[in-house]
């Protein structure tokens, strides 16, 4: 299937997706607890500086302003009425940044989780689910994004959900999941779990799959390797966190240096991935010193466990989900981030 995405990813073999949204608003002056997604029609300088500071940065591919421009979590802001619009303006700013780059950038038109744990756990049924994805990829198609873009995932019930969405609109995508939970997602999907889900996606496949956020660079890669490790011939995608989170001064701070970045980017096309960026704390100047890295470094062999930890620093469990005597996965109904980075 021709894409531009693909197309570029291509000519150039390995794509340098973008960082943090929300970690970037944040510095912009975004309060916790505000929409972002708001900021598309409010604030539309601040977010075309976002997506200008990605490209500028030399990412191939941006992720837009519409994490969770989705009925369920706009209901929480009086805007649910509001979806296709937000959706749609977050592309189009997107567009127009592209458009004047200069070079070929690939919008791709964010698409978070609901919010709400689907069925039999919850009460979120897949026919509304497909409803409300189906609404945010049309928005996103109409205002010119190249390709839908899920991420944060943890439920495969909400993936499927997704990918049926997306295919309604007519929108080609890809799509990552966090692996957050001891080398799980939080609803107890492995990596070889992933890769025999969008497998069996068939017609609603995504372009390209991989993991986002989650608890760290490390992690993250030992993630990656997993996937490659069960022959996946799609994409994938490695869009870790700039290290980890701590509480500074009354901020979430993430200790990941730009230098750590780069090194995670040289690592994670070895370890398999072609679309490599940040995800929550990553800023310009990591990107930065991640597309330097990946024009100016090889690494000829995929990074051993003990390698990983040597550069990006040691992983938060002991195991990475697979074993056979893995702890169950943890059901909870905690509602899931409020945004990506």
């Amino acid at each position: 299937m021709s894409n531009p995405m693909i197309d570029l990813l291509n000519a150039k073999g390995t794509l340098l997706a973008d960082g943090a949204t929300g970690t970037n608003l944040f510095n912009m002056g975004l309060m916790s607890g505000d929409a972002p997604e708001l900021w598309n029609t409010d604030e539309p300088g601040k977010i075309k500086t976002l997506y200008t500071g990605a490209v500028e940065a030399g990412s191939d591919l941006f992720l837009t302003n519409s994490f969770g421009a989705n009925a369920s979590r706009l209901k929480l802001h009086g805007a649910e009425k509001r979806v296709r619009e937000l959706s749609r303006v977050a592309a189009e700013i997107g567009r127009d940044v592209a458009d004047t780059a200069g070079r070929r950038v690939i919008v791709a038109g964010s698409v978070g989780p609901t919010g709400d744990i689907m069925e039999p756990v919850g009460t979120l049924s897949h026919a509304l689910a497909v409803e409300m994805f189906h609404e945010t990829a049309d928005g996103l198609k109409e205002g010119g994004a190249d390709i839908g873009w899920l991420e944060t995932i943890s439920a495969p019930e909400e993936y499927r959900a997704a990918a049926e969405g997306f295919t309604l609109a007519g929108l080609a995508w890809c799509g990552t999941m966090s692996f957050d939970t001891a080398g799980r997602t939080m609803m107890g999907l492995t990596s070889a779990d992933m890769v025999k889900m969008v497998e069996d996606l068939g017609d609603h496949a995504p372009l390209g799959f991989g993991a986002n956020c989650g608890t760290g660079a490390s992690d993250l890669l030992r993630t990656i390797l997993g996937f490659a490790a069960q022959g996946a011939e799609r994409p994938i995608i490695a869009k870790g966190n700039a290290g980890i989170p701590k509480y500074v001064d009354g901020h979430i701070h993430y200790d990941g240096t730009p230098e750590l970045m780069a090194d995670y980017a040289v690592m994670a096309r070895a370890c398999g991935a072609r679309i490599i960026g940040g995800c929550c704390g990553t800023m310009p100047e990591h990107l930065r010193h991640m597309r330097e890295a990946l024009d100016t470094r090889t690494m000829d062999h995929p990074p051993s466990l003990e390698e990983i930890v040597d550069r990006l620093g040691a992983f938060s469990s002991a195991a990475d989900g697979t074993e056979a005597d893995a702890a169950p996965a943890r059901r909870t109904s905690r509602r899931k981030r409020r945004a990506a980075g």
